[in-house]
């Protein structure tokens, strides 16, 4: 017999049994639940340190709004550099060959809206892409 059936004195007992399954089984549920990507689009040029944690911020937002955040400003200055140029231009077209796979593109202007974001903003527009606008604390605003 399972102990974990069993009680502190070693008598079945079903009841807590059966409510520690039920809440096991709802948490599995919960981690396979769906989540739609985002795209993360926010300022990472100027102040790159203040932009990265207020990037760090938002995705963190996504995650708590049940999404899977795309922040590719995170991703590739990692390994290219920004201020080159050619790569800047590379990682700006990687990053709209993603935001392509993603359900909606989250843009964050409560900072202004940097010209990277212009473009990203662009290529989402004329790709009819779902926008969402955000202000810096995150609150939903008419884009």
């Amino acid at each position: 017999m399972n102990q974990e059936y069993l009680n502190g004195s070693g008598y079945p007992d079903p009841t807590p049994y059966e409510a520690f399954r039920a809440m096991e089984a709802e948490e599995k549920k919960a981690a396979r639940a769906f989540r739609p990507i985002v795209y993360i689009c926010s300022p990472y040029a100027g102040d790159i340190e203040k932009n990265v944690e207020r990037a760090r911020l938002y995705s963190r937002f996504a995650v708590e709004s049940g999404c899977i955040p795309l922040t590719v400003h995170l991703l590739y200055p990692q390994f290219m550099n920004d201020e080159n140029p050619a790569e800047r231009e590379l990682a700006l077209r990687f990053g709209n060959v993603l935001m392509s796979k993603c359900a909606q593109v989250w843009v964050f202007a409560g900072h202004g809206i940097s010209a990277g974001m212009a473009g990203e903003i662009e290529h989402a527009q004329n790709k009819g892409y779902s926008l969402r606008y955000f202000d810096a604390e995150c609150k939903e605003v008419v884009g």
